[in-house]
């Protein structure tokens, strides 16, 4: 597992892209699992801040429950058509999987809400994550081939194709 400026450090560019891909819309989904195992998919915001891949949900909320029970998840960027016509101008479809961290000392929850212009002491009961990522992938269109660049931490960056 890693944290996301170690995807940051090992493959810039494509950091940067998925980075795009997820700054592209606020709202993104995110999948978790139930105490039964099946999934959950909800909404969510999350955000790119300092060293990490942050989100957080309402108090309460079954989202947090399903994390806080079991921490796995996959969260999906808005997968998003600048043009009909030219699917390629996309800046792709990302997707992150890992395990959500879930953040409780609130001077480190002031300092990531003051990053993000709020006042430190918002959201004083809300739930807080970041992610410890196990794979990042996005996919693209280029020409006639769907292109999905796979990183994770054992094995880096790696491209592969379909035509």
């Amino acid at each position: 597992m890693a944290r996301w400026h170690e995807v940051a450090e090992s493959a810039p560019e494509f950091a940067a892209q998925v980075r795009d891909a997820f700054e592209a819309h606020k709202h993104k989904t995110l999948a978790t699992l139930r105490k039964d195992g099946t999934p959950r998919v909800s909404g969510i915001e999350a955000y790119f801040i300092g060293d990490d891949l942050w989100f957080g949900s309402m108090p309460g909320a079954l989202k947090a429950r399903d994390l806080q029970r079991d921490p796995r998840f996959a969260l999906h960027g808005p997968p998003v058509i600048l043009s009909a016509d030219d699917p390629a101008t996309a800046p792709g479809d990302a997707k992150v999987t890992g395990r959500a961290v879930e953040v409780a000392d609130r001077e480190t929850i002031a300092a990531m809400l003051t990053a993000r212009g709020l006042a430190p002491d918002s959201f004083s009961e809300s739930h807080f994550f970041t992610a410890d990522i196990g794979e990042v992938v996005l996919t693209r269109i280029e020409g006639p081939a769907m292109v999905m660049d796979l990183w994770r931490p054992d094995q880096g960056l790696r491209t592969l194709r379909r035509a």
